[in-house]
């Protein structure tokens, strides 16, 4: 099949073939042996649990819930844990891997892991998530820990349900274990700006790829899909730098004013669902409208797979910066490859959250808080130093901005895997 071909064909790729693509795609750069290739497309272990609810009427009710590991040469496993519908055992296993990369590029200490309960959080009571959330604690204990796996916020968690988890932990261990989990709140060992994090380091990336093309700021227009906690954060560090943000969406639409938004005056759609696209704007649009505005940058911040081989050709902008994880199929990168439009990864992009929740595990191992200027500021170096590692190997090979990130990334993998050895 051919990139124009796949136009008319639908895609239904999953995260884990996404994530094997382009680890074939780096490998293919780098002198990497084929066993520790064939190792990183699977996962080390991925551990499935029942958890039983007790719903408030008094009925009881049986959940599923994963939790994969993927890679833990260079240290513990790090990851989100979500509350969705839709969450399967083969998504858990792709993020993971993204997860591994990610942290790799970042040169942080940590491997993947990923995990998540099939369940809607919306139609869970506050005390109905508690209890679901303490449960799952426990019956991932085993396998869970500051040393071993950190699991942190992701879709449907927040830092209440960390704070939760970690005090489900802590109990049964014995003694107060904040780092077992990190995105809680302050309080509790939380770090200051974790929550801001993710979206901080879509803005401080796109500001470092304009700065690479040489574009003002502000002359450049931006449309954010998904102004959820990533997509709101990104928007409003980008307006602060002098850039117009033009159109932003929520899940039930998208607001487009071509002389630019107001991004603090548009309400979260965490906070208020509804209210981004019940904004007073000139025009309303679609998501799908959105994605094909005529903008300098597209950041999808919403969910995976919204650009793919159906809507790429149609897609207006000069470049896209990846806020949500996997916003692009492999047929969608392949066009915007052959239309020299660059689309920098979500590795790097969103890479704010996993830097700022390892802030967050020195804190706790350490018994000591930093302030929230102290971690801006430490955010801010790993970013731009992360970015110049990627920009070095970008300049150095005829390769696109995702197979730079992944080359960052695998090559240190792989020389840890090459230190270490395999044992026995």
């Amino acid at each position: 099949m051919t990139v124009a071909d796949s136009q008319s064909e639908p895609e239904s790729e999953s995260a884990v073939e996404t994530a094997r693509h382009q680890l074939e795609r780096a490998a293919a750069h780098l002198d990497v042996d084929e066993g520790i290739v064939n190792r990183l497309r699977h996962p080390t272990s991925v551990h499935r649990v029942t958890i039983p609810l007790e719903r408030d009427d008094g009925s009881r009710e049986m959940f599923t819930g994963y939790r994969a590991h993927h890679d833990s040469v260079r240290g513990p496993y790090k990851g989100g844990l979500r509350y969705h519908p839709e969450v399967s055992e083969e998504e858990c296993v792709g993020l993971s891997m993204w997860m591994t990369w990610k942290c790799a590029v970042m040169d942080l200490p940590f491997g993947g892991g990923k995990g998540g309960i099939i369940v809607n959080p919306k139609e869970l009571s506050a005390d109905e998530k508690e209890r679901l959330t303490r449960r799952f604690a426990e019956e991932l204990r085993p396998v869970i820990g500051p040393m071993t796996d950190i699991p942190a916020p992701d879709m449907g968690t927040d830092p209440q349900t960390m704070a939760w988890f970690m005090d489900a932990y802590s109990m049964q261990q014995g003694e107060t274990t904040p780092g077992v989990v990190t995105g809680k709140p302050p309080i509790v060992g939380g770090s200051y700006g974790r929550e801001e994090a993710p979206g901080r380091s879509v803005g401080i990336i796109t500001r470092e790829a304009m700065a690479y093309y040489d574009w003002d700021v502000e002359e450049t227009t931006v449309a954010v899909q998904g102004f959820g906690s990533v997509g709101a954060n990104a928007a409003r560090y980008l307006e602060d730098l002098g850039a117009s943000v033009v159109a932003v969406s929520d899940v039930d639409g998208a607001i487009y004013d071509p002389d630019g938004l107001d991004t603090t005056d548009v309400e979260d759609h965490d906070e208020s669902p509804g209210m981004v696209s019940g904004y007073d704007a000139p025009e309303t649009l679609t998501n799908e409208e959105l994605l094909e505005l005529d903008v300098d940058v597209l950041v999808p911040a919403a969910i995976g797979n919204v650009l793919t081989g159906e809507n790429a050709r149609d897609v207006d902008a000069d470049m896209i910066v990846e806020g949500a994880n996997g916003p692009t199929t492999t047929t969608a990168e392949r066009i915007f490859e052959e239309r020299e439009i660059p689309v920098i990864p979500d590795i790097i992009a969103n890479a704010g959250g996993v830097t700022v929740s390892y802030f967050e595990w020195l804190q706790d191992i350490n018994r000591r808080a930093w302030t929230l200027e102290r971690v801006n500021d430490e955010l801010e170096s790993e970013m731009r130093t992360a970015w110049n590692d990627v920009q070095t190997e970008y300049d150095a090979r005829d390769v696109t901005w995702r197979d730079a990130t992944y080359i960052v990334a695998l090559e240190r993998i792989a020389c840890a895997h090459e230190t270490r050895g395999l044992w026995p």
